[in-house]
């Protein structure tokens, strides 16, 4: 008999920015809450701990400080959330798709709107940081006596030394443009040179103007993608906070005091991060996502 077991379970990389709302639901915010009732069952759990983004915060600017949500919080203080009702909302929205016999695309595309419509009406950017930011409430809230820890990563790229350098499954935000650009299909984005891109600032240097097509066909193509890259990423592309990382900080620094900074070191100083990028996670997007 196992007498200590952890569970890992890793839905973020299925969930993209652009998701249909009825999917974000299921699995950023019912699927947390399902896996916190489990937790809650089981026998001398010791921790939970939750993945979340740091960009539940939405489109802050200057220095972004850690704050837990309140249950029906929202971004913007104009509105109420309630996550019963935004439920009732997709399953009315669906119901009516289903009656108007529409193709499958058509629906994910209705769903998809229907998810960034919600979410700017309570102050968030995109479905995804929206449902994620459910997500947390719910724990926050329902989680009793369980110790909970929310983890807020932020823009996520290739590891940099293990299981070994530049490693990365499936294309993540920025890499849609690397990928993109690599293939030929888009030779420039849309950005803002002040943006905070949080550890890969120095990337958007690579993605700038390149050379145009010889047909209008192929250029509008580009252009077209550029576009809609640029809207689906915007709230990243144009983001100027700049994330508190003192708890991050301090959890360093009883690393270090206990001398387990060998096995876990997790200090972004003593990164070469031109160097990484270039022959690290470039390389690691080339043979992984190409």
């Amino acid at each position: 008999m196992f007498k200590e077991i952890d569970i890992i379970i890793n839905s973020a990389a299925t969930t993209r920015f652009d998701e249909r709302y009825d999917i974000a639901m299921n699995i950023n915010v019912l699927g947390a809450f399902n896996v916190l009732k489990f937790a809650k069952k089981c026998s001398n759990v010791k921790i939970l701990v939750h993945v979340s983004t740091a960009y539940v915060c939405g489109e802050g600017e200057g220095v972004i400080p850690e704050k837990s949500f309140v249950l029906g919080e929202t971004l913007n203080k104009n509105t109420k959330l309630e996550i019963d009702v935004e439920r009732k909302v997709i399953e009315e929205k669906l119901k009516e798709l289903e009656d108007q016999n529409l193709t499958t695309k058509e629906v994910t595309i209705a769903m998809r709107d229907l998810g960034i419509q919600r979410a700017n009406l309570h102050g968030w950017p995109n479905t995804y940081s929206f449902t994620k930011a459910m997500g947390e409430m719910l724990l926050g809230h329902y989680k009793e006596d369980l110790r909970l820890v929310i983890i807020r990563p932020t823009i996520i790229t290739s590891t940099y030394k293990e299981p070994f350098p530049g490693w990365i499954e499936g294309v993540k935000t920025v890499d849609s443009f690397i990928l993109g650009y690599g293939k030929g299909v888009l030779n420039f984005c849309f950005g803002d040179p002040n943006t905070i891109l949080d550890m890969i600032v120095e990337l958007a240097n690579v993605l700038l103007w390149h050379r145009f097509d010889k047909t209008y066909k192929d250029l509008k193509r580009k252009i077209d993608m550029a576009i809609r890259l640029s809207e689906l990423y915007k709230p990243y592309l144009l983001f100027h906070g700049s994330f508190d990382d003192a708890n991050t900080e301090k959890l360093r620094m009883a690393m270090k005091e206990h001398k387990m900074d060998d096995v876990l070191n997790f200090d972004p100083s003593c990164i070469n991060w031109e160097d990484y990028f270039m022959n690290t996670h470039l390389p690691g997007a080339v043979n992984h996502i190409f």
